[in-house]
């Protein structure tokens, strides 16, 4: 049962911030502070990734502030999300529990206490480690607070992408209102979890990592050392995903692809995708021993070395997942990719439709669904400079994909191929 409690003067919160140049870092500061009922517990700790141009990044309040520890960090010097992370982690200091954020945040009165609230709630229920994360409601700075969306959100299977990370998308828990404590999660969330403090020495991030990669590894990581996720019945706090206009660390950086690879090539290792031969060599940043990679598999109804996926899981109903009768079988590969094109390689304005197809190394199809004149309208009426055409199967990994125009005038135009 959720039980509303008193703070005290133990429930300290270490609070961990990566920014990068991020025009939103000072108001999430204020707000984090302003509806804390105990804002003498935080002790935040600020990995400030800032350049001398970005005059409103300014932390200037906060440079004497004792519950505030800011790093400064010159953004030409900064190495990615994850290192950032694991920069602030080092400054754990036994804080009776962590609050992981990014610097785009807005929260709900009496935040502290209702989290803390909440993982107790969990612990005497007999979850020794519980872990609150979630991708969190939404809101856009620039129609604040009107955005704000006023349901707790979980976070849902979407799809294995072609370098083998899982992706996640948001959704509302349903009945929210009529539940008295977290649902279970599957999935972990970087930019809100909250846990016992032990966490930040425990399962800390990869500074190897650069980002895509970085959810899944720690979703399991944390569940193999023993911590169980939930998602927060309750809102919370509101997170902005766009961050339109703003500069992120690749905008910045000419070689974050292949750091993004290493990742890529990382989390294979780490949870053997596609078959890939398992490495020890990750040290303090590998896997638990409370639990296996298999527990998480059964789990959450993923198995990573075909890129499996339970029915279960692709309803996006609650975890855990049952347990079924013939287990080796219930899994159906799931593909899905976006195929971007440059508008300038579709110049024609008389398409009857593309041939949209997934091949095999040989050139063999895999799949094949083409774009309709519907479609067609559609995906280049899309603003920008880029065509984005969507398509999901159950099948074998392709090796490339393929877009094959006809037009009207012209017949059967060049072939865009692309590998994947």
């Amino acid at each position: 049962m959720f039980i509303e409690r008193p703070n005290t003067e133990e429930d300290t919160i270490f609070v961990q911030i990566a920014s990068y140049r991020d025009p939103q870092l000072v108001p999430t500061l204020d707000d984090l502070f302003e509806k804390a009922d105990y804002p003498d517990s935080l002790r935040v700790t600020i990995a400030w990734q800032t350049s001398e141009e970005d005059t409103w990044d300014n932390l200037d309040k906060y440079l004497t502030d004792k519950r505030v520890n800011i790093i400064k960090i010159s953004y030409q010097e900064a190495e990615g999300v994850c290192w950032a992370r694991n920069l602030v982690q080092q400054h754990y200091n036994g804080e009776r529990f962590t609050l992981q954020l990014d610097s785009h945040h807005r929260f709900v009165e009496g935040w502290d206490v209702i989290l803390i609230t909440m993982l107790e709630s969990l612990q005497e229920q007999g979850v020794k480690k519980p872990l609150l994360t979630s991708y969190i409601p939404s809101f856009d700075p620039d129609n604040d607070p009107e955005s704000r969306v006023q349901e707790p959100w979980k976070m849902d299977f979407d799809r294995f992408t072609p370098e083998g990370v899982v992706f996640f998308l948001p959704s509302t828990i349903e009945q929210s209102k009529s539940l008295t404590l977290p649902v279970l999660a599957r999935f972990y969330s970087a930019h809100f979890a909250f846990t016992i403090g032990e966490f930040s020495k425990e399962v800390q991030h990869d500074p190897s990592f650069y980002f895509h990669g970085e959810e899944i590894s720690i979703a399991v990581r944390a569940y193999t050392h023993g911590y169980d996720l939930y998602h927060p019945h309750k809102i919370v706090a509101w997170h902005e995903y766009t961050r339109k206009g703003r500069t992120k660390h690749w905008d910045d950086r000419e070689a974050w692809s292949t750091a993004n690879q290493h990742t890529h090539k990382r989390v294979k290792q780490l949870l053997g995708v596609d078959g890939e031969g398992f490495t020890n060599d990750f040290g303090i940043y590998g896997l638990g021993t409370d639990r296996t990679l298999s527990d998480y598999e059964k789990f959450a109804g993923i198995r990573f070395k075909d890129r499996g996926v339970q029915q279960h899981t692709l309803d996006h109903k609650l975890a855990p997942n049952p347990e079924v009768k013939d287990y080796e079988n219930s899994f159906y590969s799931v593909f899905e990719h976006c195929i971007d094109i440059h508008k300038t390689s579709l110049p024609e304005k008389d398409y009857e439709f593309l041939v949209v197809a997934f091949l095999d190394e040989n050139g063999a199809d895999l799949y094949r669904k083409d774009a309709d004149r519907e479609e067609l309208k559609g995906v280049l009426s899309s603003k920008g400079e880029w065509v984005n055409i969507w398509r999901k199967y159950n099948g074998p990994l392709p090796s490339k994909w393929l877009v094959w125009p006809y037009s009207t005038s012209k017949g059967w135009c060049d072939r865009i191929e692309g590998k994947l």
